[in-house]
């Protein structure tokens, strides 16, 4: 680790101890002189330290699985959202701790005070944190190093994360490779990005020479590669990628959890899908629900069941296409439930159908599907295991994010699967719907244009 990472790591490690402490201050000052009192056995000295560090705990949890502490990664707003959010389901937690230990249902009032500070707390912390990030740590100075016609598209992406990177040159590699290795000693680090493997070796070795960071957009064949086991047969390393991705076991417990959640998430939200259906009936008098035909694993066709947001027959011509930005298909009730994504509560029935899991990649309409396939055939690997209602493409991308972009994070859920990968997703899912860019419709021209980037494999 050089001088410079050990700074930013010191820095954000105090930074983020600074916010933990100050809001487990504020719930172990509204504990103790709020709810202590009103338990049969009130605590002393320990008991009370034993309170903060169990809050301490969930709150540093919380944060991390959330994204709430990444000061220099993330925007502001998103980090005050994402720390706002691990606090409030801290704060539930803690409140289920206090009723557990009051034997009943104290008042909120003390525990949401406690919270409003909290925010405030909070909204300061992260301004004040992230300029003083900025001011000690400029962005990295990035050379850029790639092929194709790819570099508007790089060049977009970054331009969300000019606090985080600043490229200050770019290179083809179709040109001069030694030119490119004289000029990498001179940036902090490298960005490969949809470079030809023999080309990308050279680079990448260069680049390793020279001790400068490097950052690569991975091929479709990394990501698999990257989900293999390690074997040690002989005395050479060997890397081993199942055809299976899911072990036996693995899919039964899967199974079991999609049931039991679905048929507890039916009950939970059964008001909510009742007055939902109430809206969409009265909106235009049309149907309530819609069902499309989708694909789930090994290409298996299924009727899938939403609210219907859009005007009924909102594609009599026959023709299969995303929803665009601003469609003037979608109804007033159609736009305020798929912002919320209630039009997907119905989905719960397909769950517990085995038509789909919780977790898995999008279910594509099969015109979809053959259409991308046709532009890169590795689009059919995301067949490999059942379709789900949220995934890792869902929870890190957004609804207009690039075809194949969408392939390379379903195929990094898929090759690296486990159980609590899927806890994770889930519980992230919850501020994923928190978050408008992750419903925006796909612009017009980009809905046509986007699968068409080029993937030189």
């Amino acid at each position: 680790m050089n001088r410079k990472q050990f700074q930013k790591r010191t820095y954000l490690f105090a930074t983020s101890i600074v916010i933990l402490a100050l809001e487990t201050g504020i719930m172990l000052y509204v504990w103790i002189w709020h709810y202590n009192t009103g338990i049969p056995k009130a605590f002393y000295f320990w008991g009370h330290v034993f309170i903060a560090a169990v809050y301490f705990a969930m709150l540093l949890f919380a944060s991390v699985m959330y994204g709430g502490l990444k000061i220099g990664s993330f925007r502001m707003i998103e980090l005050t959202l994402s720390q706002g959010f691990a606090t409030l389901v801290t704060n539930i937690l803690f409140y289920g701790i206090i009723c557990l230990l009051s034997y009943r249902f104290p008042t909120v009032i003390p525990l949401f005070t406690g919270m409003v500070v909290q925010c405030f707390i909070i909204g300061g912390w992260i301004i004040a944190a992230t300029f003083g990030y900025r001011a000690l740590f400029p962005p990295v100075d990035v050379l850029l190093v790639y092929g194709g016609n790819s570099q508007d598209v790089i060049s977009e992406k970054f331009a969300t994360r000019r606090h985080q990177f600043r490229i200050t040159k770019a290179m083809s590699v179709s040109g001069d490779i030694d030119e490119i290795c004289d000029e990498i000693p001179k940036h902090e680090a490298v960005m490969l990005w949809d470079i030809p493997n023999e080309q990308r070796n050279t680079v990448f070795k260069c680049c390793y020479e020279s001790d400068v960071d490097i950052y690569v957009s991975p091929k479709i064949m990394d990501i698999v590669l990257k989900g293999s086991q390690n074997l040690h047969l002989f005395d050479t390393p060997l890397m081993y990628s199942k055809s299976d991705p899911i072990e036996v076991e693995q899919r039964m417990i899967k199974r079991l959890f999609d049931i039991v959640l679905a048929i507890l998430m039916i009950v939970i939200t059964s008001p909510i899908m009742l007055v939902t259906a109430a809206a969409v009936k009265m909106c235009d008098g049309g149907r309530v629900f819609y069902r499309q035909t989708r694909c789930t694993k090994g290409g298996r066709q299924f009727r899938i069941i939403k609210f219907r947001s859009m005007i009924e027959h909102a594609e009599e011509d026959g023709r299969a296409r995303l929803a665009s930005k601003n469609d003037y298909r979608i109804t007033p009730v159609g736009r305020v439930i798929r912002k919320l994504r209630i039009d997907e509560l119905p989905q719960l029935f397909n769950v517990l159908a085995g038509d789909m899991s919780f977790v898995g990649p999008r279910p594509e309409r099969p015109e979809i599907i053959d259409e991308y396939t046709g532009m890169m055939p590795e689009f059919s690997y995301r067949t490999k295991v059942k379709a789900g209602i949220t995934g890792y493409a869902q929870v890190y991308g957004k609804y207009n994010t690039r075809p194949y972009d969408k392939l390379k994070l379903d195929l990094f859920y898929i090759e690296n699967f486990s159980i609590w990968l899927d806890l994770r997703l889930l519980i992230l899912t919850v501020k994923t719907l928190f978050m408008l860019g992750s419903t925006e419709g796909v612009a017009e021209q980009h809905a046509a244009d986007m699968a068409r980037e080029e993937t030189n494999e």
